[in-house]
């Protein structure tokens, strides 16, 4: 029975390494997996063969409506244009989202309703602005903080005509 005893022992020791061992690479393969890139969709869910069912002449807006939905937003002015606006965005943990893909559909009608042109353009339209520097440039002379703090005294509710008890007008 010692024999059985010792050979528990040694089968016990040899267990635990494994299991540490494991333990380690299951934890190593989480936080690798939490380090992947997150894929975000937004706006219009962009389907080809949906997209590409939208005929000039045939189709019209309610037909096109119940195809890819109500537009992400609609023209005010000029001929009557539906846009429908998909982004995917692709980012890193602690890191800003970058474009992965970006697609505009333009559907303009004619003035009977009927969809005249159909239109695609994606990210090679997509305009990127650096704002120039962390102030907005603005019209007039620069205050300081001072003057913002105290720059109103005796400049509101001061006398004047019509003012007194009771506010403008008398008593």
């Amino acid at each position: 029975m010692k024999a059985n005893g010792n050979a528990d022992r040694i089968i016990g020791t040899t267990r635990r390494p494994l299991a540490m061992r494991a333990a380690v690479l299951g934890c190593a393969l989480l936080a690798l997996g939490a380090c992947s890139s997150i894929r975000e969709t937004r706006g219009f869910v962009n389907d080809p063969v949906l997209v590409r069912s939208i005929q000039p002449g045939i189709d019209n807006r309610r037909s096109v409506e119940g195809t890819l939905g109500r537009p992400t937003f609609e023209s005010q002015y000029g001929d009557p244009t539906w846009y429908y606006i998909s982004s995917v965005t692709g980012r890193r943990p602690f890191v800003r989202p970058r474009i992965r893909d970006h697609s505009v559909l333009k559907v303009e009608f004619d003035q009977a309703g009927n969809v005249a042109t159909v239109d695609r353009s994606g990210v090679e339209e997509v305009v990127y602005l650096q704002p120039d520097g962390d102030e907005t440039p603005t019209l007039g002379r620069e205050r300081s903080f001072l003057e913002d703090l105290f720059g109103n005294i005796g400049q509101v509710g001061g006398v004047g005509p019509g003012a007194g008890p009771g506010g403008p007008g008398g008593p």
